[in-house]
This record gives structure tokens, C-alpha cells and sequence, in this order.
């Protein structure tokens, strides 16, 4: 929210009340809770009237400082963001006072609170990381036709309005709770999750508000309040519902946070590197658990508009496997169900008259795993929608009637999960979905979730539900998945989400079209959410809108294979590689089956994600913080910490442009190739290639060839390549358990497996200039000594 004309005046009617004065410090367990007056106190009479702050400065677990600004106190709000959700908090703080200064210091992250002026400053071993100077944290009183020009939220109000005849009146008045911390010379900000716009957010406006406004605006399916900086810290906004961020859009050297409201928090995380940030963050909201390895398979799917049947399904899965292109998760769309009708959960009858021994003869034919697309929606014109209003398992107005509009669905109503039997009943449709054979549930939408007038079961807030809702719709579906599976064979195919979501993956990037400019958007939006503590994600491989050119559509399903999940998918035309050439068809066979090949290393940092929150797919900048270069790169990527990824977004005959940070690199597709970094490189890459690079000192471990699936024995006939490494000891896992160490010294590398069973098939070593050697290994070898060239 922007609550200035310029720098020196204040909007029409707006009235500021700024944290000025701390007029009482009580020292408390893990930090200070502060009486904070709104004007200067010189004499007693100063403490008439007025606003006086509440603001908690504490440390919930280490490298984590926390501050909680209150105005009015009142009981605990209904709908929070869960914190510490799969792992416990690490207490440690140290609390002293120093004069009229206080300070909380943990694990390198030292917050210093002054009382006159009122002031915290944040800062690290080696510098001041940033600080709430005087008058940066109050309240202000705003009249309501600020917020409906301003705010996210007048266009969802207006949908409510507009199809609510009696709406509830805004109030002349709304208070805003608003902080800002300093913005200094050279520090960019990353993050807010899944956001399309450039990449370094300095000088946007982000607004933490779930809206479905596809890849090309400044809307976001997946918003979080957390973003990062490459300053050594995040800044975590621990509130559910709509927060409003000027990110120097307002003044220009500060980041000013506001909600509506009279309670705001947020937490300073501290790391010496952005890894470590995140480590903290997803300690605190969550981490992904281990997902089955078959998910890393290419999914294809039906796509949106198209017409398809049980012949269609059976035709393009073979003509997959005719091409060797194996599919490992087939996906049907919205279609499966008839239309006008959703969500009614029942296979069209009329295209699939038999859908259990139909998706049985698939399964077992193909060898593939079932996924089908549901939302929280429920159409007026679905067999089911009568049950839920007898039951009253919908959310409803103020006056006891169901929610209802007709944008998507006619007069869909949306299924409030805040009703035990309302979840106890659409489970039932998904657990009988699961009974005919159904593995996985693509959970679209939960992004257009009404807010005015409107009233929940348990009487939740519905602002701080708006976003929620995501977050409570993917854990109920993924919760389902996992008790009826078992632990480790659940997964989603989800739209929207919130800061935890990552707790229920996997998450695609919503709408985009079929063009250059969407890719690369598609590209900022993973990079923006794996920022924000998601390890996964993935998009619409060839864009969703319109048909892509071949030569798009090639260069996206190399982008696509190389992200951690990879998905066909269209709206009114099918995504099938030969419809696009059978060219199209062969790279992406041979693209899929590197993917195949490298599960051994990429389900590796899958299990990572689970244990650090570390993310698959890494902005350059997270992995080479040092490297200035690194930190506006937004079209390539790290793939974990050993593989430099560079999609093309341009024509065949126009030159790409990637980076290639310090060291001596190697070519992964044709070791004989290496380049010294750091250089930017400028060529023509051929339609069958992408631009793929080991970082060296890699030990890289693959699987054999030809698997024909991304599930297998990763602990068998493995090749293991090693990529320029330095003296002394390098180290890879295996999933499994296995545990492989080189130790190089005195021109051999000695190769042994050190921890569990595990063979190996060959050893590739590459060494300076790009010189290959390749050792056959003995069946049944735990160490093997071979002589670099």
C-alpha cells in the first residue's frame, strides 16, 4: 500500500501513527515485548490518548529474529500460517542490554533495539544487513476509496459485489499496519513465490493475493510473503492473508510491508549463504516430503479443449511407446467428466463406458500411473451439487445461502473445508476415484476464493482465508493419497498454493501461451517459487494457450525435461511430439532417456529437498553468490549444484547468450568440449540440443542406458564420471543408502564405494581440456584405481 504523495507529503486522508518512543522494555525467555508510543513523550500528560504499539522482538529458533508489531489486543485469529509443521524449532538466543540499547543474537544474527528514537538494526558478523530507522513501523488510518483504487483486492470485491445484491459496506476507515526495513545500495530482492514479472523485484509492487491471472500479469496462482535477498537474509511475513509489498516502489531505499489489520509480523532470517536462508525458512513453514521416484517420468496429458475418448488415450500412449518415448504418468483432464458438470467426479460414460478395466488394461499395457483433475468447485448443473447443499458443505453468504457465481461452472458453488463432513464427503469421491485406479490428482484452481460477505463453518476470517484455502484443499487431497498409498507414493498436480505448500508438491506454473516470451515467463515463475522454499516445479511443456511453432515447441520440451517435472500438456491442441514433426518426436527421446539416465542424481536431490529444503532447480545466484554476474540471471538455471542448465528463447538462427561462472567446465553432452569460465558464451545451439554443463570438480553418477522408466535400481550398473576433480576426496550419494568416494592424488583417482551395495559399470574421467578416459569395471568392484590422462 502506498500511503505517500511523493516523498514529504501524505495522501489525501491519510493519517499516520508512527513507532516513535519506547516507553517500556520487558525482557521475556526468548526476546523483548516493547510498549511503543506514537508520539514523543516528554511529560506525563504526553501519555494521554494516542496509539500505543505492542512490538514482540524475539527469536522463535536460531539465525531467526522476529517482530511482531500489535495495536489492538484481541484473541488469536482462526487462520494462521503453520509454523514448524515437520521439524522443531532450534532455540538460541543470547539477550543483553547495553545502556538504552537492547540486543537478541543467534547464530550469527545480532538485532539491536534502541529506545529513543525507536529503532532495530539487523545485522551480521560482517555488516549491517538492514534496519527499521525512526518512523519506519506504525499505523495508518486510511479512507476506503484508497484501498478499493489501490489494493488487490478490489477486483475479487467487485466479482463479490457484483454478484451479491445485498454486499457488506466498507467501513470510511480502514487501519493499516505498515513496516519498512532499509533497501541498500546494490541489494536486489527475489522471491514472493511464484511471480512472472522480472526477476529482481526492486521497484515492484507485489501483492500477496491468490488470483488466476495466468503467466502474463502481475497476478500470481502461488503468492507467498517471503523473499530473499543477496544480502545475506529473507524476510519471512508471517500472515495469511492479503499483504501488500512496495519493493523500493514507494521509497525508492526501503521495502515496505502493509496489511489491513491491527497485528503484523515478520522474521529477519539470516544465512551466510542463500541456502542456508532457505534451510531456516522451510524450517519454519515446511519441506517437502519424498516423492515417488516414478513422478520424475515424462506425464502426458489429454490437454484442456480437445476431444478424446478411451480410443484416443490408448492411441497417442502408443504411439509414445512406438517411438520410445515411454510415458509414466498419463493425466485426463477436464474432460474425463462430462460437461457443464464439474466437479461431478464420474467418468463420462459416454467416452468411458468400463473406467476401472479401462484404466487397469492402460496400466498394465503401458505401464503407467493415473492421474485425473478435480477442484473445489462444484457446478449447479453436477449430480452431486444437491448433496452438498443438504449437507451444507459450501461456503455461504452472511445470510445462510450458498456462495455461488457462474465464471468457470454455471452457479458453482466451492466446497468449505473448514466442515469436517464436507471433507469427510468429497474424500468420498476421491477415495472412490482411487478404488477404480486413479494414482494421483491434478488439483487445479483454489485461487478465486471469495472474501466479502461471505461466512465460514468454523467462523474463519475470510481475508485470511482467501490464500489459505490452497494450502488446506492440496494438504486434505495429498493427506488422502498418502494413507490410502503409503508413505512416499503420494503426489499432486497443483495450481495454487501458499507459503507451506511446499509441504504437498508438486506445483505447475498455470496459464501461459505459446510463444518465446511465455517461456521465459514460465522460467521466472519456477525460479521465483524455488526461492520461496518450493523444491519442486514444472509448467505446461509447449505453453497452454495456442499451438506452438515446432521449433517453440522443441525448445520447451528440452526446458521442460530438464526441470525437476516435466508435463505435456495443452488447451485446445494435443501436445504429442508428432504432431509437431517426428524430428520433434526423436529429441525427445533422446532427451527423455538423459533424464532417465541421471536419476540417480537427480532423485538424490530430491530426498536433499526433503532433508535441507534445498531446491532441485537453483537461480544461478543460490549456488555462485559470490559471482556478481550470477545475480540478474533469469534464463538458466543450476539443476542441484553440479549441472548449468541454459534453455534457448530464441529462434534457431539468432544467437542465445548464457553464462558460465569461474572453473573449468565440461560439455555434458560431449565431454571433449569444455570452456574456462568466467565467460559469457554467444552461439547458434542446433534444435536438437540445449546447452547443458558439469561444474567441475563433479562426481556425477548415471544410471545404465535404455531404462525405459526414471523408477529403478539406482544402486546397479552404475557409470560414474568425473569431471575435473581437484586433490583430495570427492563424495556422491546414491538413493539407497550407497555412498561413492574418489580420491584423487598423484595423477589416479582411486574409486570406491564406501557405504551400502551398490555396482558399478564404468568410470568416465575427464581432465583438463576436456581428455576422457573410460575404465570398464570388473563386475562385483568396490574400488577401483584408474590414471587420469
Amino acid at each position: 500500500m502506498k500511503f505517500i504523495d511523493g516523498f514529504w507529503l501524505l495522501k489525501n486522508g491519510v493519517k499516520p501513527y508512527y513507532a516513535l518512543q519506547v516507553v517500556k522494555a520487558d525482557q521475556q525467555t526468548d526476546g523483548y515485548e516493547l510498549q511503543v508510543s506514537t508520539k514523543p513523550i516528554r511529560h506525563r500528560g504526553d501519555t494521554l490518548g494516542g496509539p500505543v504499539l505492542t512490538i514482540k522482538v524475539h527469536s522463535p529458533t536460531e539465525g531467526v529474529v522476529g517482530v511482531k508489531i500489535d495495536h489492538f489486543s484481541y484473541s488469536e485469529p482462526t487462520v494462521n500460517i503453520p509454523l514448524f509443521p515437520n521439524a522443531k524449532p532450534i532455540p538460541n538466543v543470547k539477550l543483553s542490554k547495553a545502556g538504552s540499547d537492547y540486543t537478541l543474537s543467534t547464530a550469527g544474527l545480532n538485532a539491536v533495539i534502541t529506545e529513543n528514537p525507536y529503532t532495530i538494526t539487523f545485522k551480521s558478523p560482517k555488516q549491517i544487513l538492514t534496519s527499521a530507522g525512526p518512523k519506519h513501523q506504525g499505523v495508518f488510518d486510511v479512507p476506503s476509496q484508497w484501498t478499493l483504487s489501490s489494493a488487490s483486492n478490489s477486483s475479487c470485491l467487485a466479482t463479490d459485489i457484483g454478484s451479491n445484491p445485498n454486499p457488506e459496506p466498507l467501513p470510511p476507515i480502514i487501519r493499516y499496519i505498515n513496516s519498512e526495513l532499509n533497501l541498500s545500495p546494490g541489494e536486489l530482492i527475489y522471491g514472493f513465490g511464484e511471480q512472472f514479472g522480472s526477476f529482481v523485484k526492486n521497484g515492484q509492487t507485489v501483492k500477496i493475493w491468490n488470483q488466476d491471472g495466468g503467466t502474463s500479469s502481475d497476478q500470481a496462482y502461488k503468492c507467498v510473503p517471503f523473499y530473499l535477498t543477496n544480502r545475506n537474509y529473507g524476510v519471512f511475513i508471517n500472515h495469511p492473508g492479503e499483504v501488500e509489498v512496495e519493493v523500493g516502489s514507494e521509497k525508492v531505499s526501503r521495502v515496505g510491508v502493509s496489511v489491513a489489520g491491527t497485528s503484523l509480523e515478520y522474521f529477519i532470517i539470516y544465512g551466510e549463504t542463500p541456502l542456508q536462508i532457505l534451510e531456516r525458512y522451510t524450517r519454519m513453514t515446511g519441506r517437502p516430503p519424498v516423492l515417488p521416484s516414478w513422478t520424475f517420468g515424462l506425464w502426458l496429458s489429454t490437454s484442456f479443449l480437445t476431444s478424446y475418448s478411451s480410443e484416443t488415450v490408448s492411441g497417442f500412449l502408443q504411439g509414445m511407446q512406438d517411438r520410445d518415448i515411454p510415458v509414466r504418468v498419463f493425466h485426463l483432464d477436464c474432460f474425463w467428466m462430462k460437461q457443464y458438470e464439474w466437479c461431478s467426479f464420474t467418468f463420462d460414460p459416454d467416452n468411458f463406458p468400463d473406467p476401472k478395466g479401462y484404466l487397469s488394461e492402460i496400466k498394465r499395457k503401458f505401464g503407467v500411473k493415473i492421474c485425473v483433475w478435480i477442484n473445489p468447485y462444484i457446478s449447479q448443473l453436477s449430480p452431486i451439487f444437491k448433496e452438498g447443499i443438504k449437507g451444507g458443505y459450501f461456503i455461504q453468504r452472511t445470510d445462510g445461502t450458498p456462495w455461488q457465481w457462474d465464471l468457470w461452472q454455471p452457479g458453482l458453488a466451492i466446497v468449505d473445508f473448514t466442515n469436517p463432513k464436507a471433507c469427510e464427503w468429497y474424500l468420498a469421491k476421491l477415495n472412490a476415484l482411487i478404488d477404480i485406479g486413479v494414482d494421483c490428482f491434478k488439483t487445479d484452481f483454489a485461487e478465486r476464493i471469495p472474501h466479502a460477505s461471505v461466512k465460514y463453518f468454523d467462523g474463519s476470517d475470510p481475508m485470511r482465508m482467501h490464500n489459505m484455502y490452497s494450502i488446506i484443499y492440496n494438504e486434505l487431497v495429498f493427506n488422502l493419497l498418502r494413507d490410502r498409498l503409503g508413505e512416499g507414493e503420494a503426489v499432486l498436480f497443483a495450481r495454487a498454493s501458499f507459503a507451506g505448500g511446499q509441504r504437498f508438491p508438486v506445483h505447475w506454473g498455470g496459464d501461459c501461451e505459446s510463444t518465446w516470451e511465455a517461456m521465459a515467463e514460465a522460467m521466472r515463475g519456477c525460479l521465483s517459487l524455488t526461492l520461496s522454499g518450493f523444491a519442486f516445479a514444472s509448467h505446461d511443456i509447449g505453453g497452454f494457450e495456442g499451438h506452438p511453432p515446432p521449433e517453440i515447441y522443441q525448445r520447451w520440451v528440452a526446458f521442460g525435461l530438464f526441470s525437476s517435472h516435466s508435463r505435456l500438456h495443452g488447451s485446445s491442441s494435443y501436445r504429442v511430439p508428432w504432431n509437431y514433426g517426428e524430428e520433434a518426436a526423436k529429441n525427445m527421446a533422446t532427451l527423455l532417456e538423459a533424464k532417465h539416465s541421471l536419476m540417480p542424481y537427480l532423485y538424490q536431490l530430491a530426498i536433499q529437498s526433503t532433508e535441507t529444503g534445498h531446491p532441485m532447480q537453483r537461480a544461478m545466484f543460490l549456488e555462485f553468490p559470490e559471482d556478481r554476474n550470477t545475480h540478474h540471471l533469469d534464463r538458466q538455471f543450476m539443476m542441484g549444484p553440479s549441472l548449468l542448465v541454459a534453455p534457448i528463447f530464441v529462434p534457431q538462427e539468432e544467437e542465445t547468450e548464457y553464462y558460465i561462472p569461474a572453473g573449468r567446465w565440461t560439455n555434458f553432452w560431449d565431454h571433449s568440449r569444455t570452456v574456462v569460465g568466467p565467460i559469457w558464451i554467444k552461439e547458434r545451439v542446433a534444435l536438437d540440443e540445449i546447452p547443458v554443463w558439469v561444474r567441475p570438480g563433479t562426481l556425477l553418477l548415471r544410471g545404465p542406458p535404455k531404462t525405459g522408466r526414471p523408477d529403478y535400481n539406482y544402486g546397479k550398473d552404475l557409470r560414474v564420471e568425473l569431471f575435473d576433480v581437484a586433490e583430495g576426496e570427492t563424495l556422491a550419494k546414491v538413493p539407497g543408502g550407497v555412498v561413492i568416494r574418489a580420491d584423487r592424488e598423484n595423477g589416479k583417482i582411486k574409486v570406491t564405494i564406501i557405504e551400502g551395495k551398490a555396482s558399478i559399470n564404468s568410470i568416465f574421467l575427464v581432465g583438463a581440456g576436456g581428455k576422457e578416459s573410460v575404465v570398464k569395471v570388473d563386475s562385483g568392484a568396490t574400488e577401483v584405481v584408474c590414471e587420469l590422462i
